[in-house]
């Protein structure tokens, strides 16, 4: 069997391969998948598109970013992060005022990298979409790799600190030394970059560990049917969501006299995914029930 290419880890890929590695190595995940229908909801959506409040479109993926941010506001115990200790069979949930969104972002060589998008709970409807529309505009002016390696080598250090003294070295090793060596900045490049302020770039504040975890697959999924049935749970995290594409299909409505009919609508698959060690079911009902809330009465987003 001959080979056609081999392809050397970059730091990107590093990052993602230890993060999930030990995800499912120490996770015990429970996946749900919830299938609301959202007809309403987007009919909604377009009417808030025309009304000419917003500066810029708002998109399926930012208004479900702040649908969801109310959903956690119902479920605050999924907004946390956990600390378990298997031999002593001890551990902490650590629940946030504050919803910090670990996004996942295309980037524009196609590749997909993890934004931490800040106090998304917190923004109206009219901020979180000057937020994120900034947020691609810092992205432009980023050097991805600088900005992840700067991260992972917090993670690095604060493993020594723990005393994980074997596990720092070999991380260091691994990337600066052989062929998956990290090229980052040097010279009067890294002077260069450095010189952009922190406001027009991204800084390892903004890629750092969020509080939850969300994806849009639907994004890169449009017109394909499918969804997503299970996601890793990124430590410390205990929650993790993605939404799919939306998908036409037939469902069961009232006509005005309240008989049942078959109708077309739109179907958008959602994968919960939470830590067993962590909470229950019970814990992400009120989440679904505030969905569920949204979707049926999509309204109130005129009040976002």
């Amino acid at each position: 069997m001959k080979a056609t290419k081999v392809t050397e880890f970059g730091i990107q890929r590093k990052i993602v391969a230890n993060m999930t590695s030990e995800s499912w190595e120490t996770i015990p995940h429970i996946s749900y998948i919830y299938e609301p229908e959202i007809s309403k909801f987007l009919d909604v959506v377009k009417e808030l598109n025309a009304s000419g409040k917003f500066p810029v479109k708002i998109t399926i993926n930012t208004i479900m970013l702040k649908a969801l941010s109310e959903a956690f506001k119902a479920a605050p115990r999924l907004n946390a992060h956990i600390k378990f200790n298997r031999k002593l069979v001890r551990g902490t949930i650590t629940e946030f005022d504050e919803i910090h969104a670990s996004m996942t972002w295309v980037l524009p060589n196609g590749e997909m990298m993890t934004i931490n998008l800040h106090d998304i709970g917190n923004k109206s409807l009219v901020e979180l979409t000057e937020y994120i529309a900034d947020v691609g505009r810092r992205i432009g002016n980023t050097d991805l790799t600088e900005v992840m390696f700067s991260v992972s080598l917090q993670d690095t250090l604060e493993k020594l600190k723990k005393g994980k003294l074997m596990n720092a070295i070999y991380r260091l090793i691994g990337s600066k030394t052989g062929k998956n060596k990290v090229k980052t900045l040097s010279g009067q490049a890294k002077k260069d970059y450095y010189a952009i302020p922190e406001k027009d770039r991204l800084t390892k504040e903004d890629i750092k560990q969020g509080t939850v975890t969300i994806s849009n697959i639907g994004s890169v999924t449009r017109n394909i049917p499918g969804r997503v049935a299970m996601l890793s749970i990124i430590p410390p995290q205990i929650f993790v969501c993605c939404m799919g594409s939306i998908i036409k299909k037939p469902v069961v409505k009232q006509d005005e006299n309240g008989n049942d009919i078959i109708a077309i609508g739109n179907e958008l698959p959602i994968d919960l995914v939470f830590d067993h060690r962590a909470v229950d079911f019970g814990d992400l009902v009120p989440f679904i029930q505030r969905l569920e809330d949204i979707f049926k009465n999509p309204e109130q987003m005129y009040n976002w």
